[in-house]
């Protein structure tokens, strides 16, 4: 039987669709795995939580008024970041375990993230979140309150933590919201907008509840962020934009006095700094579809070869066991004896015709014939 050229062609498959790279694929991996995750992060933030406020105590922290340690800015931002960078391994190893696919599938089709192309979107994101950023100083604010310098003695410290911390957390957040939701939505439906609609409804409400405009601006960042990962192949260029925008933000609030202790995040933004906002992320995108297009990303691989079945015996021609194989019967040609006339015996020459000696010599016996 000839198979259309068509049907032998392997099926791609998109970033969102990865769950399905797996042949052991099953449609409740990605709803066993979404539970596993949600609780794994909850219970490892707890944990850190935990050892931090006993090494603190033990130290001698002053306690805050909501019972917990105060660490002060520095050292309680850092285990702020720490807690979400620790959703980072867990996704790994629900990609592993539960996924039974190989860990590197989350980061991008090629199974591993790629250096080379996140260095690419870092430098196309730092001019144009810069510019932005800057921007947002000059827009004229009524209720905002002037900030003093913290001074070196403060912001060095401050932002060497900044600087090893801020990309995990943000890698971090991407791996949970546009690495394993996209994909584990993926992995049910093919269209990447279902995938791509509800973890960044997830993402804007895990800033908290603001102002419509701030909520808003965290939608359209996780949309954009998770159509570029579809895009391109991987989380490469949503992990360039979120760490140098992260970084940035931590970077001017680091440099104020008392910067680092305000709880206000992106959710809190009026509208003014939202439409600055969405003109960088508008930029950052047409540079990383430039940047692609030269570049040429890869953004997709083909799905795995399900192992044939098994043929089915045939009834005309039925299939034997080799063990039940009978072996070909050569004749092997035997050697007659040859006849030794009576009249020229020499055993016993003396006796009579027709008589036997009683101990015939050895060997003679087999070749006599009377």
């Amino acid at each position: 039987m000839t198979i259309p050229l068509a049907a032998s062609a392997p099926a791609l498959l998109a970033y969102h669709r990865m769950a399905r790279a797996s042949a052991r694929h099953r449609w409740w991996r990605p709803v066993l795995g979404t539970g596993f995750v949600a609780v794994a992060c909850v219970l490892v933030a707890a944990l850190l939580y935990g050892i931090g406020s006993a090494l603190g105590a033990a130290r001698g922290y002053p306690e805050a008024p909501d019972g917990t340690v105060e660490f002060g800015p520095v050292s309680g931002t850092a285990l702020d970041l720490l807690a979400i960078a620790s959703a980072l391994p867990v996704v790994l190893l629900a990609v592993r375990w539960i996924g039974r696919r190989p860990a590197g599938t989350v980061s991008s089709v090629t199974g591993g993230l790629r250096w080379r192309w996140l260095g690419l979107c870092v430098l196309a994101a730092l001019p144009v979140l810069a510019v932005t950023t800057g921007a947002m100083f000059l827009l004229p604010m009524d209720d905002a309150e002037p900030s003093r310098w913290a001074g070196w003695e403060v912001f060095g410290p401050a932002l060497a933590m900044l600087v090893v911390l801020v990309p995990l957390q943000a890698a971090a957040e991407e791996y949970v919201f546009r690495g394993w939701l996209t994909q584990a939505v993926g992995g049910l439906l093919r269209s990447p907008w279902w995938a791509l609609v509800p973890q960044a409804v997830l993402f804007a409400a895990a800033h908290g509840w603001g102002t419509p405009w701030g909520f808003a601006d965290l939608a359209v960042f996780a949309v954009v962020a998770g159509w570029l990962t579809v895009r391109t192949g991987g989380l490469e260029a949503a992990i360039g934009l979120h760490a140098v925008n992260n970084l940035l933000a931590f970077g001017i609030s680091a440099a104020a006095v008392d910067g680092l202790k305000s709880d206000d995040t992106a959710a809190d933004l009026p509208w003014q700094l939202v439409a600055v906002d969405l003109a960088g992320i508008a930029l950052y995108t047409a540079a990383v579809l430039w940047l692609a297009r030269r570049r040429t990303p890869t953004r997709a691989v083909p799905a795995p070869t399900p192992a044939p079945p098994p043929l089915p015996f045939s009834a005309t021609y039925p299939q034997v066991p080799a063990a039940h194989v009978p072996l070909p019967c050569v004749p092997v040609p035997v050697p007659l004896p040859v006849p030794v006339p009576c009249t020229e015996r020499t055993d016993a020459p003396d006796l009579p015709l027709g008589a036997a000696p009683s101990a015939p010599p050895p060997g003679v016996a087999d070749r006599t014939l009377c």
